[in-house]
């Protein structure tokens, strides 16, 4: 065990100092220690987002050793007394077009452009150039992922109690349980790496769809989420949002997770305008609701919304079903999902993933040795419209509920609402 926990650490330590040696555009000896860290962006063929921060720390000391034990702990002294730069200035350079911003009080710049045309076979992801204005200018490299024209739909999932068990918010839980518990079976859900290599290469194999992350969690916590994307398997591009916790002394809580998590959808559904979405979440904290907005907010753009259910409070899986009613109303379909083959099962006969893809899922979620055994998913199909054409807001039965939802409790019910006629995607209607 004091062994496993020696590894663990080192390990640990190598991620958390990771950004202090590799950040882009360092400005070294003699520039002042500035240091520009851009993070990974997205777009379309039409606009482009790309978040960094620029900061100040300690230039390292040449010749030494960096994987010695006493470089490791210098490179984490060298993070935890950077400065952030407020009022810096960098300049951004894509597809013909430029901008210039000034970074905010945190360090944060912000850059949006508008390409006149993209480099021809450079696949899903593009390089921006970077300046920051120093003396000497500091160069740095960007990228940004624009989803290729054989995508068909975008997926938008939480990570916390999503993809990754509770901790993502706390920086030691989670690297104690990326890199000293088992990381393959305690940190990721079972199945969700295959199911979401299926989602992001699609039914035919090479659609390349965008998946895109939303999180509560600081960009301080990037690296480590980045790792963890890696280390399990699962498509870590094209984008992480992280949550902007704008944290001051007249502002000492950060913005509500719902406020954040329906302004980033709600960009995202006007980016990519001509796709249809998929939305992931779980049934711990507000996804249900938000996504049930979103949905009624956006008719017909939202293929289906599946919810993990992490939730063992009754009353609180009666609130998503019942909600559930509404999305299937709207013609979505919602998935209350007791495991990761639930949601393959059900991607697949909507023509989202290729039927054989399920298969890989089930074994990825068979080999965990915490999983139970899975129990029959319960179907629920709300009312009828009105008389009038109008969809009518009749409650789901609580004797459907109790039917769907009936078993020991040990294992969480899978529950599926959907409407007669599901959406499927362009091109398969029947």
């Amino acid at each position: 065990m004091a062994s496993r926990v020696r590894r663990g650490v080192t390990k640990a330590l190598r991620v958390l100092i990771r950004p202090v040696r590799r950040a882009q555009g360092y400005g070294g000896k003699g520039r002042g220690g500035l240091v520009v860290e851009p993070y990974r962006g997205y777009g379309s063929h039409d606009e482009i987002f790309l978040i960094g921060r620029v900061f100040r720390q300690s230039p390292g000391i040449p010749g030494e050793d960096p994987e010695s034990l006493r470089a490791q702990w210098r490179d984490l002294r060298r993070r935890i007394a950077r400065r952030k730069v407020a009022g810096a200035a960098v300049t951004a350079r894509f597809g013909g077009d430029a901008a210039r911003v000034e970074t905010d009080r945190d360090g944060y710049f912000r850059l949006n452009l508008h390409p006149r045309g993209l480099p021809t076979g450079a696949g899903e992801w593009h390089g921006v150039d970077l300046v920051l204005e120093a003396d000497p200018p500091i160069p740095a490299q960007g990228a940004v992922f624009i989803p290729p024209s054989g995508c068909r739909y975008v997926v938008v999932s939480d990570i916390d109690d999503t993809v990754m068990r509770t901790g993502v918010a706390n920086k030691l839980k989670m690297l104690w349980r990326l890199f000293v518990e088992d990381a393959e079976s305690r940190v990721a859900f079972p199945g969700v790496a295959a199911l979401y290599r299926a989602l992001h290469a699609g039914a035919g194999g090479e659609e390349g769809n965008p998946m895109l992350y939303v999180s509560r969690a600081p960009w301080g916590l990037y690296e480590m989420l980045s790792e963890f994307f890696q280390r399990h398997g699962i498509p870590a591009g094209p984008v992480l949002f992280l949550r902007e916790w704008g944290l001051s002394w007249t502002h000492p809580l950060p913005r509500r997770a719902t406020d954040h998590k329906q302004a980033l959808i709600r960009h995202m559904l006007a980016l990519y305008r001509d796709l249809p979405f998929v939305l992931i979440g779980d049934s711990g904290q507000h996804d249900p609701e938000v996504y049930a907005q979103i949905v009624e907010e956006n008719p017909g753009r939202v293929l289906a919304v599946y919810i993990r259910n992490v939730s063992r409070d009754a009353g609180r899986i009666e609130e998503i079903v019942r909600l559930a009613g509404a999305v299937a109303r709207a013609g979505s379909s919602l998935v209350l999902a007791a495991d990761s083959v639930a949601v393959a099962e059900h991607a697949a006969s909507l023509g989202l993933i290729a039927p054989e893809a399920v298969a890989g899922v089930a074994d990825e979620h068979a080999a965990d040795a915490e999983t139970g055994p899975r129990r029959e998913t319960a179907r629920i199909i709300p009312g009828p419209p009105g008389s009038d054409g109008d969809a009518v807001d009749t409650p789901i039965a609580p004797e459907a509920i109790a039917d769907a939802l009936a078993g020991d409790g040990t294992v969480p019910a899978t529950v599926v609402v959907a409407p007669e006629k599901p959406a499927v995607l362009p091109g398969l209607e029947s």
